[in-house]
């Protein structure tokens, strides 16, 4: 399909209004932000994803270094005899490494003709802007809890989530002091009482009860995050025996709280894991004065590509507060026994 008048008048006019708002002459050229334009840039994601908004997301200087500090869980007041009391905010030898990270947004002709059909300029804009920045934005989140390795020429075909584009939080707090804190060993959630968990609070709070340190446990800020494959499989079993009206608002209340924990279903978190952990435990960093932008027309391709490229990373602050159920030992429902020979 052709791009038709009325979608390329548009796009014309957003691709030069994109040279406007980052002082640029010509986007189809790579171009570095300044500082105003790299805060404008990363806000605009943030607002982009509600999700990412509850984690720490920052600005660092080095491609590697020690994890920055956002204050975690623990105890801040107390007194000494001979002076004043204080606690050491740091997190000594844990480190993140940033590598680089390319996005692309790209729009088909046929998008965006059927986009400049639907509505007046102001809306074609708005929808290839939040189309571009939720792109970006969830990408982020995905290789958070997907990514496992940094492969120099990534997969997308074989590794659909990013999985080789950077190391996320579970692959991160997996290789930290042995796995200590990935619960690996093969457990069955069965609502019949026939596996290991009869249901999703009893998994969370033995979770928290065996992974997470005695000081930690009643953090406020605790959070957990489940897999939507486990609460399918929860909501299930609990609306097939809701002949009471608690029973209805249990699995009515099923994924706002999991063992007296606010819980959340994270984009893109495989379906069967279970995790522990704050919020803002979770980082991801890019390099200051790294963000690059272009966007380009491709007539080749029938498209128009937005780009995105920097130094980004992940971290986690505290990973002994972060404690997970990995989603390949978790069976739903009674196993199949073998058969009998």
């Amino acid at each position: 399909m052709q791009l038709n008048a009325k979608a390329r008048e548009f796009l014309n006019q957003y691709h030069a209004g994109l040279c406007s708002s980052y002082d640029q002459q010509d986007a189809g050229r790579w171009f570095a932000l300044t500082d105003p334009k790299e805060t404008q840039l990363r806000d605009a994601l943030l607002e982009s994803a509600d999700f990412l908004k509850m984690l720490t997301v920052a600005d660092v200087d080095q491609l590697q270094g020690q994890v920055v500090p956002v204050g975690g869980s623990g105890l801040y007041t107390g007194r000494v005899a001979d002076g004043r009391f204080r606690k050491k905010v740091g997190v000594s030898g844990n480190d993140y490494k940033l590598v680089e990270t390319d996005s692309c947004a790209a729009l088909t002709w046929q998008l965006l003709s059927v986009w400049a059909n639907a509505g007046d300029e102001n809306e074609f804009f708005q929808r290839v802007q939040e189309f571009t920045n939720l792109s970006f934005a969830l990408d982020m989140l995905r290789i958070g809890f997907n990514g496992t390795s940094v492969a120099d020429t990534t997969d997308p075909v074989a590794n659909p989530n990013g999985e080789d584009v950077n190391k996320g939080w579970h692959q991160i707090v997996k290789e930290w002091k042995e796995g200590q804190q990935i619960i690996t060993d093969p457990v069955v959630l069965d609502g019949d009482g026939k596996g290991d968990y009869v249901s999703l609070d009893a998994m969370a709070s033995d979770l928290i009860n065996s992974k997470i340190p005695a000081q930690y446990r009643s953090d406020p800020r605790l959070v957990v995050l489940v897999g939507s494959d486990l609460v399918a499989a929860e909501s299930f079993r609990l609306y097939q025996k809701a002949d009471r009206p608690t029973e209805k608002i249990a699995a009515q209340l099923l994924s706002d709280s999991i063992a007296g924990r606010t819980a959340y279903v994270p984009p893109f978190m495989p379906g069967k894991r279970m995790i522990v952990t704050t919020l803002p435990n979770l980082h991801i960093y890019t390099q200051r004065g790294t963000r690059q932008r272009k966007a380009e027309f491709v007539e080749d391709r029938k498209q128009y590509e937005n780009k995105y490229l920097r130094n980004e990373g992940y971290a986690v602050e505290y990973p002994e507060l972060y404690a997970a159920i990995d989603e390949s030992a978790v069976t739903i429902g009674a196993p199949v026994p073998p058969p009998e020979e």
